[in-house]
């Protein structure tokens, strides 16, 4: 498995997925660029999830709320005194690691205690069994929380000192009755919402699983508070068949329930994907209750409940979340993919067999050689595919070469374009996973571009 992941993030980087940030400059930990294919893959991650949310729900509606918003927000939300990982640090380096990392590495569960002197307690106890290569443990420092709010210097003098946002649900929460009056929706319903967070993170590694600037895909679902379990139910349930439809297999994913919850989250449960580092959370689907909007709606003065009118009283709705990162969906994607194959001829290949949906270039025009006209027909053909496809053109090396180029990216299929092309209007289209290739005339393409 570590092989697997040492090849795929190598091929990110080689192949232009992920890039390394600021990489001249030797680079910025926790941060990571989208290369040319890279921000195509993520971009058709986001709009299938999109459409299976929110185009495809006649009750969900999407918003874009902004990064930086009043700091009472974060205060009211409980992230500026709650939101912190528990730390300690190399005396004699400075270095910092997270004591509930630390711990797991021998087998203490530190799953949802927030409480720092339990945190301390168990790294106390346990501190002599720990190992970190080339650092003595007796220099590790005190258990302490470190926030994870990245502070920000805008200059909001009225509002005092403003941060990044931590997560993207704020957003949601505070822009609620904006929804619902703008657009005269009744419970149930829901607000989805696709956009960055930040996080100021202590170890910031494991590639892009663990980020400090990142993105999330969120729905929060508001209904009536007897009908959070069926719910909570519906949207587990939906959530695992989406990461289905992308291609992830079913026994690399497996849900995980929360026995210790944090004081916003009435039940919680993930969906972990079985990485190369273990078995790590992908996607969280949380009851939060009505902790949010009574929260926002006591401390701003807004009224947040609603009038059911069957039963003739106010309730503040009840909220099943569900929240998916988008890098940890992507790095899980081509994992999932990555192939390595041994050809008949006794030769290997590396195939992304990605799902042609979220593939970063769907066709690939490849004209056999540079001379006598077949350039100008691949254009030619290059400029018909793209007005449907995103489509790459590629003419440099032996077409076996390229072939191998284009199956290390994920393309489904590839165009070559020879002499005949020029005789009879006809392309040999070669599939990715079965490598066949077929003989069709131009004008069939588009029918027979089908996986």
């Amino acid at each position: 498995m570590q092989n697997k992941w040492d090849e795929v993030i190598k091929l990110c980087k080689s192949r232009g997925f992920i890039f390394p940030s600021s990489e001249i400059y030797d680079g910025f930990s926790g941060v990571y660029d989208y290369g040319p294919l890279g921000v195509e893959l993520s971009k058709n991650i986001k709009k299938e999830w999109w459409k299976s949310v929110v185009y495809k729900n006649k009750e969900i509606l999407g918003i874009d709320s902004a990064i930086f918003t009043n700091p009472r927000v974060w205060e009211v939300s409980g992230h500026t005194t709650g939101f912190s990982d528990p730390c300690t640090i190399d005396k004699k380096t400075g270095t910092k690691y997270r004591v509930d990392h630390l711990l797991e590495k021998i087998n203490i569960d530190c799953d949802g205690i927030k409480d720092l002197k339990e945190i301390k307690t168990l790294f106390d106890k346990h501190k002599k069994d720990i190992k970190i290569k080339g650092v003595n443990v007796a220099d590790l420092s005190e258990t302490e929380f470190v926030n994870l709010l990245v502070e920000s210097n805008l200059n909001q003098s009225k509002v005092g000192k403003s941060y990044l946002r931590g997560e993207t649900c704020q957003g949601i929460f505070i822009n609620y009755k904006n929804v619902v009056s703008s657009t005269n929706k009744k419970i149930p319903f829901g607000i989805a919402q696709i956009g960055k967070a930040f996080r100021n993170e202590i170890s910031a590694r494991q590639f892009i699983f663990r980020l400090r600037e990142f993105e999330q895909m969120e729905l929060q679902f508001f209904d009536f508070p007897k009908k959070s379990d069926e719910n909570f139910i519906k949207f587990k349930e939906s959530s695992l068949e989406f990461l289905l439809s992308l291609g992830l297999k079913k026994e690399n994913l497996r849900y995980k329930e929360h026995d210790k919850l944090v004081f916003y989250c009435k039940k919680a449960v993930d969906i972990e994907y079985n990485y190369p580092l273990g078995w790590k959370e992908l996607e969280g689907i949380h009851d939060r209750g009505d902790h949010d909007l009574t929260q926002h709606g006591t401390f701003s003065n807004t009224k947040m409940d609603f009038f059911d009118e069957k039963t003739k009283t106010k309730h503040i709705p009840n909220v099943i979340e569900t929240s998916v990162g988008v890098e940890r969906l992507f790095l899980a994607i081509i994992l999932d993919a990555y192939t390595e194959e041994s050809l008949p001829d006794e030769t290997k290949r590396v195939v992304l067999k990605l799902k042609p949906e979220i593939a970063p270039t769907y066709i690939a025009i490849l004209p056999l050689f540079k001379k006598d006209g077949l350039q100008e027909k691949a254009v030619e053909i290059f400029n018909i595919m793209s007005e449907n496809y995103v489509c790459s053109y590629d003419d440099t090396q032996s077409i076996g070469k390229r072939y191998r180029r284009q199956d290390e990216v994920g393309t489904p299929f590839c165009i070559t374009i020879d002499y005949q092309t020029l005789e009879d209007e006809t392309v040999t289209i070669r599939h990715r996973d079965s490598m066949n290739q077929t003989r069709i005339k131009i004008f069939d393409l588009d029918k027979s571009l089908k996986f």
